[in-house]
């Protein structure tokens, strides 16, 4: 069975050979050893045989986006404004956005160390800077979307394994917008202005999923922002409001198109698996167990599992930092409650990937025995 064979087969429900097993970002987002840009962590020698180990051993599930561009390039012009420089081994970007007779404005900072962004500052800060938000213009999201690139990097990766379309949804994109302190009292207290702001996105995100779901049919997608609406940061009847009402529609759209959806949703579930079921999605990921999330495993497998493939649930934490023979004893854990009983499917995965810049012998060592130890389990 080819890799690309068990992950589809997975996706149908059908019976594979073994669980498969892949390692999130880890060959998913495609990264280059061999840029020498001081920003990419790849390059440092200590990442190469864990590079190696996840494109020939693993269940690769290629990360895969269309060619874009901004339908109305004057109007992002008029209204954006960016700025970059250096500072030691950091590197800032700073965009400005003209919205009436406010200037909002949003800085990030990338540390060449370390494979992540900062946001020093986000754009919206009070109500009234959403309310200027709210009267841009929704052609400054609009995009024109072009999916001949995603069909030929799916060739390029052949039978290795499959690609798989990721899209934040809307909550996401309006969450991502504020400070998390700001954005929970906003979606609290502000309901009616929060509504419209994930309206605002929805009307763009759900012309993107059409076009690309119907003109790239049949394929994996990621979706996510879930986790923005989930205890402790909301209350569950909320996750209702504000991500069933707008992420739901996307999942309709990619599985009208024969696709299939993967739901990412980190930390806490139990309150809110019943919203999530209701979607009718095909796949959830990471599922956390606890204390990082509050559900275990086998949980979620006899709750929910009949209809909906199972990605998880070990935690990059414990990749990084337990011994050999306390990670075989999680590996084994996972496989065996993620396989219990009957159900659509499991795969085996990590919560998320280092993003240091030096892999040490113990991370190499425990993904490692998550490869091993999935390639020698049979339910």
């Amino acid at each position: 069975m080819t890799r690309r064979e068990r992950l589809m087969k997975t996706l149908r429900g059908e019976p594979v050979d073994r669980p498969a097993v892949y390692f999130y970002e880890i060959a998913g987002f495609c990264p280059n050893p061999n840029d020498p840009d001081p920003y990419n962590v790849y390059n440092d020698p200590s990442w190469k045989p864990l590079l190696d180990l996840a494109n020939n051993e693993t269940d690769i599930i290629q990360f895969c986006l269309p060619k874009t561009s901004w339908a109305y390039p004057e109007l992002r012009e008029k209204h954006f404004h960016y700025e970059t420089w250096e500072e030691g081994n950091s590197r800032f970007t700073r965009t400005t956005l003209e919205a009436g007779n406010r200037t909002l404005t949003h800085l990030i900072r990338q540390d060449a160390p370390v494979n992540t962004l900062w946001t020093l500052e986000h754009f919206l800060k009070n109500t009234d800077d959403l309310r200027a938000y709210l009267d841009l213009p929704d052609e400054l999201l609009e995009l024109k979307i072009d999916t001949t690139p995603m069909v030929q990097q799916e060739k390029n990766l052949g039978d290795a394994g499959i690609v798989m379309v990721d899209m934040g949804d809307p909550i996401c994109h309006a969450a991502d917008l504020f400070s998390m302190e700001e954005y929970t009292v906003t979606a609290l207290t502000e309901q009616e202005l929060f509504h419209r702001l994930l309206q605002k996105f929805a009307r763009s995100l759900h012309r993107q999923t059409e076009t690309i779901s119907r003109n790239f049919p049949g394929r994996l997608w990621r979706i996510y922002g879930s986790e923005y609406a989930s205890e402790p940061y909301l209350p569950p009847s909320l996750y209702n409001e504000y991500v069933v009402t707008y992420t739901g529609p996307m999942v309709k759209m990619v599985q009208q198109h024969g696709g299939y959806v993967r739901l990412h949703s980190h930390g806490r579930l139990r309150n809110i698996l019943p919203y999530i079921a209701a979607m009718k999605i095909d796949a959830l990921d990471p599922i956390e167990p606890p204390p990082q999330g509050d559900i275990e495993l086998y949980e979620v497998r006899e709750k929910y599992g009949k209809n909906c493939v199972l990605f998880g649930n070990i935690e990059i934490s414990d990749i990084e930092n337990l011994d050999p023979d306390a990670f075989t004893k999680k590996v084994d854990r996972a496989l065996e409650e993620g396989t219990r009983g009957t159900g659509r499917g499991f795969v085996m995965t990590p919560s998320a990937s280092p993003y240091g810049r030096t892999i040490t012998q113990r991370t190499l060592t425990n993904y490692t025995i998550m490869v091993e130890r999935t390639k020698k389990f049979h339910s």
